[in-house]
């Protein structure tokens, strides 16, 4: 069955879950045949069981589809799509979404894994908590091979999170979960603004509802050389300042005097600073 809407590109998708799912998982993949079977275990493992699996090849040419296609002859839950054409990730998340059947979604990389309870302690977060629309957790930071480094934190209330909302993003991407309803009233994901989109959203939902994070770990990031922070980091800086002015002029947030410091800190430093050492300084800081 293929696909063609003014929000997503041309894409092929196998089959679609009829069944209506507590959650959709949604994983974009790219050439990602080295750690994508580890990460789809991770989730296949999960004590919450209501789920879709959406994953999204985005046009790889090694043997990432092939694995994905492996997997789901094996198990129904997973809803394998294919990108005609590479499309970049947010192409490849607003496909995900545009055959989305769960009332929640629930983010994972290709390259990561998740603990087993993750999914069950997240959905039950977000039921007790019926105003908050987006929300993450603690993450493991681990290096390529999976060996626990630190773990970052993250504010935990709607608050806390606000008053930070314009210093660092208020949660990591691929720990996410948000209603579906939700982010499609805010708009999808910006596929300008790619490799900062997660940023972008947050703030176009924090207009619908309320933010929060779980204390517990739900999320094990695998640090490695492709990672967008350390390939395409000063562009992502760049996005985010970008980012944080357009949530003034067009999102309607107001900045006080520190953010307003920070953002002009921020900015002189994009060309004092070597990128490799605020990265480091970053995740030193967060850990």
């Amino acid at each position: 069955m293929k696909y063609r809407d003014d929000h997503y590109m041309l894409f092929e998708v196998e089959k679609i879950n009829m069944n209506k799912p507590k959650v959709s998982v949604l994983m974009p993949a790219y050439n990602a045949e080295k750690y994508i079977a580890e990460a789809i275990e991770s989730i296949l493992s999960q004590t919450f069981t209501d789920f879709e699996f959406i994953i999204v090849d985005d046009g790889s040419t090694d043997g990432t589809w092939d694995l994905i296609q492996e997997f789901a002859n094996k198990d129904q839950r997973i809803v394998a799509i294919k990108n005609v054409k590479n499309s970049q990730i947010c192409v490849s998340l607003n496909n995900g979404l545009a055959v989305a059947q769960g009332e929640y979604i629930v983010r994972i990389d290709a390259d990561d894994t998740s603990p087993d309870d993750r999914i069950e302690k997240q959905v039950e977060f977000m039921d007790k908590n019926p105003e908050i629309v987006v929300s993450g957790g603690k993450i493991q930071i681990c290096d390529h091979l999976m060996r626990p480094l630190n773990f970052r934190s993250y504010n935990l209330t709607d608050s806390e999170v606000r008053a930070s909302l314009f210093r660092y993003s208020p949660f990591a991407h691929p720990a996410v979960i948000y209603r579906l309803d939700a982010v499609k009233t805010a708009g999808l994901y910006n596929p300008d603004l790619r490799d900062a989109e997660d940023y972008d959203l947050y703030f176009r939902l924090g207009r619908i509802g309320k933010f929060g994070n779980l204390e517990h770990v739900v999320h094990n990031l695998r640090l490695s050389e492709g990672s967008i922070s350390q390939t395409r980091g000063r562009r992502q800086e760049k996005l985010t300042l970008f980012i944080r002015i357009k949530a003034v002029l067009e999102y309607g947030y107001s900045m006080t005097v520190k953010d307003k410091s920070y953002l002009i800190l921020q900015f002189c430093s994009m060309y004092i600073v070597p990128y490799s050492f605020k990265f480091w300084l970053f995740n030193k800081l967060r850990g």
